[in-house]
């Protein structure tokens, strides 16, 4: 801070766009990330892109039961919410630096 308290706003321009290349980049990785979920013992594979878009699903033909399709959406939707979970983790990983320096900003609220 400058003398009388009030904050330079050349410096805080200066942070605001690095913190913006840094989101950018966050952005990108995230975009081409992969994450893997599985259920029933890999019976079922889902792959989701960092962003959360799913990519693939993958179901092993021992977990195709026409007597049983209750189980198979089941696994399906689990191993979908795994990798979800992942890509949101990931998510967290990539973006969660990026956020901790808002503080730096001197902005209320980050």
């Amino acid at each position: 801070m400058r003398p009388g308290g009030q904050p330079n706003m050349q410096q805080m321009l200066k942070q605001a766009q690095k913190m913006q290349q840094q989101i950018a980049k966050a952005q990108a990785e995230l975009a081409e990330a992969e994450v893997t979920g599985t259920a029933g013992g890999g019976l079922v594979t889902a792959v989701v892109a960092g962003s959360g878009e799913i990519k693939s699903i993958k179901i092993d033909p021992k977990a195709v039961d026409p007597d049983d399709v209750e189980t198979l959406e089941d696994l399906v939707v689990a191993a979908l919410h795994n990798a979800t979970e992942a890509a949101r983790e990931l998510t967290e990983q990539k973006m969660g630096p990026v956020a901790g320096g808002m503080g730096g900003l001197g902005l209320p609220g980050f």
